[in-house]
């Protein structure tokens, strides 16, 4: 068993450019101390500079990062494209042994709305349509009915306030040990 009662887990899943990372950043701006953000980017790309596919290393140290975030009493978003194909075992393996509230969420968008959100991001040039076709999954959702699917009509701040309102996180304060 992972986490307490009283953690929560978040899984924010979907596309290239669908706001992953803007509503994980956003949860934590509106929570402050005691949320951990597991960027599926940051493990893959900075820390192990490794391409994503079956059986990589950072599926195994996603899922360690965020067990030892829920044992230390942080309640912990992952966030990341997290391929149904490659990421379902081990985040339905992470939900089954967390003690406390998780919910999983998808971000369901359409390739000419990925193409758009990459063209406002300079830093992103690099990365051709050709890329984005081949990196895109239409309805990448996880088996079971382990996500709740948000649309492109969601603004940023109404995904955020859903998502926290959901996984009650609204109505949580930091814990004492963070003060």
């Amino acid at each position: 068993m992972v986490g307490a009662e009283e953690t929560r887990l978040v899984i924010v899943r979907g596309n290239s450019g669908s706001g992953k990372s803007s509503i994980a950043a956003g949860m934590r701006e509106r929570f402050g101390h005691g949320l951990a953000l597991v960027s599926q980017d940051n493990l893959r790309c900075a820390v192990l500079c490794e391409n994503d596919r079956p059986g990589a290393a950072n599926i195994g140290l996603i899922d360690v990062v965020a067990r030892y975030a829920l044992n230390a009493g942080y309640h912990t978003v992952i966030e990341g494209v997290l391929y149904a194909e490659h990421y379902s075992d081990i985040l339905a393996q992470l939900r089954a042994d967390h003690r406390g509230v998780s919910h999983g969420y998808y971000l369901d968008m359409p390739f000419e709305e990925t193409l758009a959100r990459h063209a406002t991001k300079p830093d992103l040039a690099h990365i051709s349509e050709a890329q984005l076709r081949a990196w895109y999954r239409e309805h990448d959702l996880l088996p079971h009915a382990m996500e709740t699917v948000i649309r492109t009509d969601s603004t940023l701040a109404e995904t955020i306030d859903r998502i926290m309102r959901d996984t009650g996180l609204t109505d949580l304060t930091p814990p004492d040990w963070l003060a």
